[in-house]
């Protein structure tokens, strides 16, 4: 066993201090285990590194930064100072010692693309022979990234198997996701964008929130999977930012246009582009400007010869959520279906390229009776400005002009009759018919914080 543990010095921090603070051990020394071993130990926690590499190992303990990183240096030679950073390749002596254990082992592509779980099994095989026989309650902390159910269908298993200790009663397992930018991670351990705990159960999250508390004292509780998929869903959108940047970049040199001015002046609103607004999963985008001006984009880039695969994919990914929603309906088996909500957004009359137009047609086409209901619109409502306005674009609609005012039903009980319902409008009233019926809905809006526990109700997102 290699296990390297400087003196404490003069230096040392108050051994009633250090006993106030939960003992961590860190398994994998790369990037994140060792920032994570330098900032822990700052906020006055024992720390042991652990990792099979040797050479971590030996500079860990030094007090030598393995990786080039601001600040994390002179974090690691102040704790091994201080006498709180020790370093081994024993995990299972290191569990023994200390009182929570971060795993922050590689995950590599597998070669079916998917995640390679060889470093995780090998991990939760040491931990599980370190808890065996030892008392008390011990944390175990996932870091890395990997897909939705790993922690408790691959790690947590084989830790049960090992140590003969059932996980939430005998041992805490949590998800840890960490939010750490290259070149300022220190800074971003100490002033963190967002802290997010998925854990097994209440104590679990009480000695996670603990361990962060000085630096976040309102961290994100929640469950396992949810952090889990946050962690990925976090580096897709960034990936998705730089792509839809370098697109803007490429579009506008093709027009000559200065890009980074377009996206200084983009950025500047923080009420619509940088915001929670039209990031929550739902129906299709419509309305008279995201469709037509998606088009255009796509026209200008391709009549330029720029490719804009990303904008050109937009329209496609856009249709796969109405095919989802037909989907839906149609596993109901329904012959008359009720539709609550025909504008493209509630509280307006506004049919142009409202995507749910494109599921009545196709309904229609199929032989099945629509019923629809909507609190702004009757069959009064005129129609042909905007039939005018999206003749080019929008389908459902031109097939609809004449039979659509047939359908409008101004009494929402009849529309309840229907044999199933599909919603796009999250209205009060909408709500409490849907809450009150036996019949199948389709929601495509999210009508409910708390998904009604019954197979009549199926969310398109959810």
């Amino acid at each position: 066993m290699l296990h390297l543990a400087p003196q404490a010095t003069a230096n040392a921090l108050p051994l009633h201090l250090v006993e106030t603070k939960a003992a961590i051990s860190i398994v994998g020394l790369g990037y994140v285990g060792a920032v994570s071993t330098a900032c822990l130990s700052s906020l006055g926690h024992p720390v042991i590194g652990v990792d099979i590499d040797r050479t971590k190992v030996e500079s860990i303990a030094a007090g030598e930064a393995p990786i080039h990183e601001a600040d994390l240096g002179r974090l690691l030679a102040e704790g091994v100072e201080a006498g709180l950073i020790s370093a081994t390749d024993d995990l299972a002596q290191a569990v023994r010692e200390t009182d929570v254990t971060f795993v922050s082992v590689g995950t590599p592509t597998a070669a079916d693309g998917g995640c390679d779980y060889r470093y995780i099994e090998a991990a939760a095989r040491a931990i599980g022979e370190g808890l065996t026989g030892k008392d008390g309650f011990h944390v175990v902390a996932m870091r890395c990234s990997i897909p939705p159910g790993t922690t408790m269908r691959v790690m947590t298993p084989i830790i049960e198997q090992v140590s003969g200790k059932v996980a939430g009663r005998d041992f805490g397992v949590c998800f840890n996701p960490e939010f750490l930018r290259e070149g300022v991670a220190v800074a971003d351990f100490h002033a963190p964008p967002k802290t997010v705990i998925g854990a097994t159960d209440p104590r679990t999250g009480r000695i996670m929130e603990k361990i962060y508390a000085p630096v976040d004292t309102n961290p994100i509780v929640t469950s396992i999977e949810t952090a889990e998929m946050v962690k990925y869903v976090d580096n897709v959108w960034h990936a998705t930012k730089v792509c839809f940047a370098n697109e803007v970049g490429r579009l506008c040199k093709s027009q000559g246009v200065d890009s980074h001015d377009v996206m200084d002046v983009f950025c500047q609103d923080t009420k619509l582009n940088l915001s929670p607004y039209y990031l929550k999963p739902g129906f299709a985008y419509g309305g008279s400007c995201l469709p037509k001006e998606v088009r255009a984009v796509a026209h200008i880039g391709a009549e330029a010869g720029v490719s804009l695969p990303l904008i050109d994919s937009l329209q496609t990914s856009n249709r796969a959520q109405i095919d989802e929603a037909l989907a839906l309906v149609a596993k109901t088996g329904a012959k008359r279906i009720g539709v609550l909500g025909l504008a493209f957004k509630r509280g307006t009359d506004d049919l142009r390229e409202s995507p749910i137009l494109e599921v009545i047609a196709a309904l229609a086409e199929q032989g099945v009776e629509v019923v629809v209901h909507d609190e702004a619109i009757t069959r009064d409502t005129p129609l042909d400005g905007q039939l005018g306005y999206v003749r080019h674009g929008s389908p459902g609609l031109q097939k609809l002009a004449t039979s659509l005012p047939a359908m409008l039903r101004d009494d929402l009980d009849e529309v309840m009759e229907a044999d199933a319902l599909i919603v796009t409008h999250a209205s009060p009233a909408y709500r409490t018919a849907c809450a009150a019926t036996d019949r199948p809905v389709v929601d495509v809006v999210r009508l409910f914080n708390e998904i009604p526990a019954t197979d009549a109700y199926q969310g398109i997102g959810w």
